[in-house]
């Protein structure tokens, strides 16, 4: 910021719950196909917007020498929706931002090709930058889906650093995903990954 710069004024609260409205959160669920990014990045252009920035995570090839086939996401979905809008409300309050898009696809995601995506509009790029990191942080750290890295000689659930530094710091119990899913569903809290043997 140059100096002389002002602050862009907090928004009034209807604008800001206007904003939220306008925001796209996506869960696909498996067998419907590619993340349309063209269609993301449509989504948060905005003619006050300076800059757009976004963030593709996709499937790479090999993991420690092993070569990676495909990686399969669960979700329990509701849920997952649920804390995606959260965690956009949370990108809002801390940037000053135009708009947001976030989409996680599930079931097998073959090498490389995208499973998550993120994208944020901003006047400046600073703000549109910085949302897409928290965003795609607070996924990996408390969004209940669950990954598994499937290699050609076994395949392993794997748990993301964030959600594990985050466990470290909260002091968290880990779960398998089907008993989250359970839990969830039963009225508990989400977030809980694990890494099961391989098989």
């Amino acid at each position: 910021m140059a100096a002389g710069d002002e602050l862009p004024a907090p928004a009034a609260p209807e604008v800001a719950a206007a904003a939220e409205e306008e925001d796209l959160v996506e869960i696909l669920e498996e067998g419907t196909g590619r993340l349309d990014i063209a269609r993301y990045v449509d989504h948060v252009r905005d003619l006050a917007a300076g800059a757009i920035a976004t963030f593709e995570g996709t499937t790479r090839d090999a993991f420690e020498g092993r070569r990676v086939v495909e990686l399969r996401y669960e979700a329990y979905a509701a849920m997952a929706r649920r804390r995606l809008a959260a965690i956009l409300r949370e990108a809002r309050a801390s940037h000053s931002l135009r708009r947001l898009a976030v989409a996680h696809r599930l079931g097998a995601v073959p090498a490389s090709e995208a499973s998550v995506f993120v994208a944020a509009s901003a006047v400046h790029r600073a703000d549109a930058m910085e949302a897409c990191r928290y965003v795609i942080d607070e996924v990996k750290a408390s969004v209940p889906i669950w990954k598994k890295e499937v290699y050609d000689d076994g395949e392993v659930w794997k748990e993301n650093r964030e959600f594990l530094d985050r466990v470290a710091a909260d002091g968290a119990v880990t779960a398998s995903p089907a008993a989250a899913t359970a839990k969830a569903k039963s009225g508990g809290c989400c977030g809980s990954k694990v890494r099961v043997l391989e098989s």
